[in-house]
């Protein structure tokens, strides 16, 4: 495949043509996802939930994060590959915010990384471009501040949300993102913002008219079943795959029929 980079990604909103990705945690899945020529890889700090199984994202850590994306680094064939930062390894200092953006990418092998936040955090974002690391943006529902938000709601649906999301998404392509994932916004909002940035929008539950679109890979493929967002479209059910193949399994071995001759060694 092609090898994608922020070129490749930046051209396509200019051309119009939408851009794809998803996350990935791991050898096995970005093997299969990048031979398909996705565009992007998420190493999401959702493997918090999806892999770790903690009830959200905030108990992740940047180990957490450098151990998954070498993992994806070795699968990976050609996508762009970024990672997340996660909680309170940027927001305390801006040393803070260098350093563990530089081990993302030195010892990760990450190609960017993605923050939460606005205005906010511009300083940092200007500091971790500054240091030669690539930065995506992620404005909307920004699941590290859920306990702020009191739980996972529809952001930007007054008038005053409306305009701080604009406003943090114009400051976000001042200080140097050439990405920004809109999450959970109202469609028109989100079809706003696209049209005011030069820089792509990557949507997640934000509508159709982003210049692409994000899933985790695990709800796509109805592996995580805890729970379900409206947004989330299944294109596979390998989680039911999963365990009628086991159930087929353990039936089998407790009949004697697995092993069978051609699955031993003579």
């Amino acid at each position: 495949m092609n090898k994608k980079t922020i070129l490749t990604i930046l051209k396509k909103k200019q051309s119009g043509e939408k851009i794809t990705m998803l996350t990935c945690y791991d050898y096995v899945t970005a093997k299969l996802i990048s031979s398909q020529d996705i565009d992007m890889l998420l190493v999401g700090d959702s493997l918090g939930n999806v892999k770790l199984g903690y009830e959200n994202t905030l108990s992740v850590t940047v180990d957490d994060m450098i151990y998954h994306t070498k993992s994806v680094k070795r699968g990976n064939d050609g996508a762009l590959l970024i990672t997340d930062m996660p909680f309170m390894s940027y927001e305390i200092t801006i040393e803070d915010a260098v350093k563990n953006a530089a081990r993302i990418v030195k010892e990760g092998g990450a190609e960017a990384v993605k923050v939460e936040g606005g205005i906010e955090i511009v300083d940092r974002i200007k500091a971790i471009s500054d240091a030669k690391v690539p930065v995506v943006g992620h404005l909307g529902l920004t699941p590290q501040s859920i306990n702020k938000f009191g739980g996972f709601k529809v952001q930007g649906r007054t008038e005053e949300g409306r305009r701080k999301l604009i406003a943090d998404a114009e400051a976000l392509e001042k200080t140097g993102v050439f990405a920004v994932v809109l999450e959970a916004v109202p469609e028109q909002l989100a079809k706003e913002i696209t049209e005011r940035l030069k820089i792509p929008t990557i949507g997640i539950g934000s509508g159709r008219y982003c210049d692409g679109q994000v899933l985790v890979v695990d709800d796509m493929l109805g592996m995580f079943t805890d729970y379900t967002p409206k947004f989330v479209k299944r294109y596979a059910e390998i989680g039911e795959t999963i365990r009628t193949a086991v159930k087929n399994y353990i039936d089998e071995v407790k009949k004697g029929k697995f092993p069978r001759e051609e699955n031993t060694y003579k």
